[in-house]
This record gives C-alpha cells, sequence and structure tokens, in this order.
C-alpha cells in the first residue's frame, strides 16, 4: 500500500474535477450541519483529522454520486475514495459555496466564524450519548418543536464563546460574524473588515481580524496523509478491505457494512435501493436505507442481523428484495390507515414497520378482520411502550420475526409484549417523570388527534405538516417553564402531564403565563371542549403554581384513560 499526501485544496479540486470518485459500497452522505462546524472548528486550530484511503483502479465498477456536484471525468483510471467521505464532501461544500444533497434534497452547509472568538477553547464538544452518525435531515425522528426555553441573551452569550456555529438569521446581521464560505471565496479582507467597522490600520482589530481571517483561509492547506491502494486488488478485495478498516474502526454501523457487501455481489443496487427509498419518502415515511435493509434481511433469512449476509445469492436477494419492498408498502399503508401513523416521527422504532411487513407477507396480505383489529392493537400497543426501545432491539425485533416465520399469529406477538411489559394497559404511574422523548409522549399526539384536538386560537386540528411557522405544531408547556423555575426541577416542568399541542403563534402569545391566566379566558372564550380533548382539567384551582403538582396527577390519570381507549379502539 503506497503513502501520499494531499493538501485540502488539492482535494477538494480533484473532487469537482471528477478525479476523486465515490465507488457504489460507500454510504451517503449523512452529517449534520454540527459536525461540519465541529471539523472546521478542529482544523482551524490545527487538530488531526485522521488519514483517507483510496484505491487506485483501470476497473470499470460501479460509482455512485457525490453529495456535491462534480465535473466528468475523461479519464479511464479512476481513484476511489474508501475512507473520508463524510469530511471532504463537508469541505467541500463549505469550501466551494455548494449545496450538499441529502436524501434527494439539496441544502447548503451554512456556517458562521466569529471574528471575536475567544483565544482560548471555551466550548467543549458536545457529545450525544447514543453517538453515531444519523442521516442528516436536521428534524427527522423529532415528534414537534420545543419552545425556546433559553432567552436570546443566553444563547447570544453562549454563541460569543465559540468559533463556528451552524448559521441563524440573527447571527448573520451581527457584525463580528461571517460566512465561512464567503472568506474561501476571496483572498480580500476589506468587505469583512468594513462590515466589522474597522476603518483602518491603527484600528486595533485590524491585525486580529486579518490574521484570523488568513488562519480560516488556512484549512485549505491542511495536509492530509492518503493510504492508496494497489491497482491489482480486485473490486471484490478492496471491498472486504472496506467491511474490514470500518468494523475494526467502528466508523460505520452494520447495515453499511451490508451495503458494501451487498453492491460488491449485486452490482448497481445501490439505485435500486435508493428509488424505493425515494418512492417511500414521497409518501412521508423518509426512512433510513439501513431500515430498508434490514427489512431485506427479514425477507431473505427470516431475521434481521447482517451477520450472513455475504453468504446469499444474487439471486436470492433479489427475488427477497422484491418481496421486501411489497411488504414495507403493505406495512406503510397499514400504519396511516389502521394506526393513524403517518410520520415515521410517531414512531417509537422503524423496527415496528419490519415486522407489519413480515406479518403482512405471511398472511399473503389477506387479513381477516379480527386479525386486522388484533394487528392494530398489538402495533399500537408495541409503540407506546417502545417495544423496540428497550434492551437490544434487535434481539427484541428477531424474536417477533421468529414468531411469524413459525406460524405465529398475532395473539403470539401479544403474547411476547405481555411477556416483556408485564402488563399493557398504561396506568398513571406509568406516564410519572416521563418527557417528549418518551414513546407515549407520540401516542399521546395520536390519541388526542384521534380525538379531535385542535389550536386554541386557530382552531386548525393538530398535524405535522402544518405550513408557516404561526401554524406550525409545538408541544407547549401548560405550565411555562420560565414559572416554575426555582420552585420545580427541570425534570418536573419537563413532565409529560405538563405538555399540550398547539401551534407556534397560541405558543408564542401565551408565552411564559400562568395558566390561571391564560386558560380560563380561554375556556370562557371557546369552551372546555378543546382542552378536554387534550385531558386538561380547567378547574381554577388546580391551574396555580402551589398545586401544579395536583394538576400533574390528575392529568395523568386522564391522559392514561385516553391512551387506553385509543390503543382499545376499533380501527
Amino acid at each position: 500500500m503506497a503513502k501520499a499526501e494531499a493538501s485540502v485544496e488539492e482535494l477538494v479540486s480533484m473532487i469537482e474535477r471528477g478525479e476523486l470518485r465515490l465507488p457504489e459500497m460507500q454510504r451517503q452522505y449523512v452529517w449534520r450541519s454540527t459536525r461540519v462546524r465541529d471539523l472546521l472548528d478542529s482544523l482551524y486550530r490545527g487538530y488531526p483529522s485522521g488519514a483517507i484511503l483510496l484505491w487506485e483502479t483501470d476497473e470499470a465498477v460501479p460509482l455512485q454520486d457525490f453529495a456535491v456536484s462534480q465535473s466528468t471525468n475523461p479519464y479511464q483510471s479512476t481513484r476511489l475514495l474508501l475512507d473520508g467521505q463524510q469530511r471532504l464532501t463537508s469541505l467541500s461544500a463549505v469550501i466551494r459555496g455548494e449545496p450538499v444533497s441529502v436524501r434527494g434534497r439539496r441544502r447548503p452547509i451554512d456556517l458562521l466564524f466569529n471574528l471575536e472568538h475567544p483565544d482560548q477553547l471555551a466550548v467543549v464538544t458536545e457529545v450525544e450519548e447514543n453517538g453515531g452518525d444519523e442521516d442528516d435531515a436536521e428534524d427527522d425522528g423529532e415528534l414537534i418543536g420545543d419552545e425556546m426555553d433559553s432567552t436570546e441573551d443566553e444563547l447570544l452569550k453562549r454563541f460569543n464563546k465559540m468559533t463556528f456555529v451552524v448559521a441563524t438569521r440573527k447571527l448573520e446581521q451581527l457584525p463580528q460574524w461571517v460566512k465561512v464560505s464567503d472568506v474561501f471565496k476571496t483572498d480580500n479582507d476589506a468587505p469583512f473588515l468594513k462590515r466589522a467597522g474597522v476603518s483602518g490600520f491603527d484600528d486595533p482589530r485590524y491585525e486580529k481580524y486579518s490574521q484570523r481571517l488568513a488562519r480560516l483561509r488556512g484549512i485549505r492547506k491542511y495536509v492530509y496523509r492518503m493510504d492508496v491502494l494497489e491497482r491489482t486488488l480486485s473490486y471484490d478485495e478492496v471491498t472486504e478491505i472496506f467491511v474490514r478498516v470500518n468494523s475494526l474502526g467502528a466508523k460505520l454501523r452494520s447495515s453499511d457494512l451490508a451495503l458494501a457487501q451487498i453492491t460488491a455481489k449485486w452490482r448497481h443496487s445501490l439505485q435500486t435501493f435508493q428509488d424505493f427509498q425515494q418512492a417511500c419518502a414521497k409518501t412521508g415515511f423518509d426512512l433510513d436505507l439501513g431500515l430498508h435493509l434490514k427489512n431485506l434481511m427479514a425477507f431473505a433469512t427470516g431475521q434481521s442481523r447482517f451477520q450472513i449476509v455475504a453468504s446469499l445469492s444474487v439471486e436470492k436477494l433479489q427475488k427477497a428484495w422484491q418481496e421486501a419492498c411489497e411488504g414495507m408498502e403493505f406495512a406503510l399503508n397499514f400504519a396511516r390507515s389502521n394506526l393513524g401513523i403517518d410520520s415515521p416521527a410517531l414512531l417509537s422504532s422503524p423496527f415496528l414497520l419490519v415486522v407489519l411487513a413480515y406479518f403482512g407477507h405471511s398472511r399473503n396480505y389477506a387479513l381477516g378482520n379480527d386479525e386486522a383489529r388484533q394487528l392494530r392493537y398489538w402495533a399500537l400497543a408495541a409503540n407506546a411502550k417502545g417495544r423496540f426501545s428497550r434492551g437490544s432491539s434487535e434481539t427484541i425485533l428477531d424474536q417477533d420475526l421468529a414468531t411469524i416465520r413459525n406460524g405465529g399469529g398475532v395473539n403470539e406477538l401479544i403474547d411476547r409484549l405481555r411477556l416483556q411489559f408485564g402488563h399493557l394497559e398504561i396506568t398513571p404511574e406509568e406516564l410519572e417523570g416521563r418527557n417528549q422523548r418518551s414513546a407515549l409522549f407520540k401516542t399521546m399526539f395520536l390519541a388526542f388527534r384521534a380525538a379531535g384536538a385542535k389550536d386554541w386560537r386557530s382552531h386548525l386540528a393538530i398535524a405535522l405538516d402544518h405550513s408557516g411557522s404561526q401554524h406550525r405544531l409545538q408541544f407547549h408547556h401548560i405550565f411555562p417553564k420560565a414559572l416554575l423555575r426555582g420552585s420545580y426541577t427541570s425534570r418536573e416542568a419537563d413532565d409529560i402531564a405538563n405538555l399540550a399541542f398547539i401551534g407556534g403563534k397560541t405558543n408564542r402569545a401565551i408565552s411564559d403565563k400562568a395558566p390561571v391566566a391564560y386558560l380560563l379566558p380561554l375556556v370562557a372564550q371557546h369552551g372546555a371542549a378543546p382542552f378536554a380533548a387534550q385531558c386538561i382539567s380547567v378547574e381554577e384551582e388546580l391551574l396555580v403554581l402551589d398545586h401544579y403538582k395536583a394538576f400533574l396527577q390528575e392529568r395523568r390519570k386522564r391522559i392514561a384513560a385516553a391512551l387506553n381507549a385509543f390503543i382499545h379502539a376499533t380501527a
């Protein structure tokens, strides 16, 4: 294996000219803007950023497009990028000022640079406990937006300690914040200095800002070490190296490694997978490609793990994929029509769809009325309880697949669910301490929507897809967090029994008013029905701060009753 070096600037140019390409085995671009921000910050500080793995070959191998635009390479010889795609795509997008394509949508990576950043690193990178790269649909998986709990002054103080931030309209208007891509487009400092109010050489900020802008542009000169695989290697051998390198480094998920093995065997299959993924997205279910591959494994092998994917023949994979697509279409239709789940954000785990797909297939998509009703109950109960969110989710998924594979019906699935949780009825005590991240919160939305819940001012039925910021759904703290601060913990303030669903404009209008001050006038104007639909008690004595815990206790009883009624209802 040969060693080489190339600067960021040279690598970005290679991508732009089409000299550096992506093999089909690679995963898609998935980095969030915050990951790109942290990469820029590391390079700005001169921190190490790993190596790049390439393969130079004359073989006509299946390719896929970068998430940024490229010219056509006129030469037959191709350099394929095996490791470093997320970093180099991000750098190419920022330095060239180009948008990236993520799941068929093009969006810019807008970062801002703080000319007045502290000399010392003041903000430690925030680490997510669940780790791993998630697909960069910035709001994917989130049911609805939270209200802004930090004041603008608190946020600005935090941002001012940072060197790079993801752009916001308000920060863009401040003179000390400059667009990173704009800095890379020119070597002239004058526009940035002038905007920051630096009028001449005698300004003490002139030298500091100029040096910092030069240091930012210096990221283009950062040198990556490159490991280059020999031309004599075959595509199959390179695929094996790709899988081993990424398995040892734990950089890719199992589904990404499985995709590499599948595409090495079933050439040009990536586009087939992506076409179906996009077709599902158009129906409202923008699902990770890894879920579709897990569904493929279920139909090919009767279980969900990828360990034996390399031993499957192309013919078996192709047949299983056709069946898996038909099964997933059934699952999505059942979720929308029978469960009321019209977005993956309402699923506690997308693994639920794999079970529905496999069950539909096992019945040749012909379900009796009682069986469909039972399947609805199982799916809603499993979703509310978070069946695939406890312990080893793949082990639990495989238990359900085995039940179906061995001829079991919905009753057996329900028995397994009861064995896991002891009881399937939702109790008020089960709601205590739960917040907006709970599976029960998603079911609460489903139950309230089914009960006809509406925004308290516009009277629009609550929905995830309303247009415009004033109608876009938010979860609202009935007792505002600002009101509770000092008397109750943050956990108590975020209790699921303190959350309701209203539009953004209504939420902002209420602000931090006490419920006794804003709810009673709304009740007088609209009656109690809009609040009963969300299980909110409107007795005045429960709406005062001193009775907050009594309010929570009463509402938990009402929510538990509403959730049980919804789950048991006939489809």
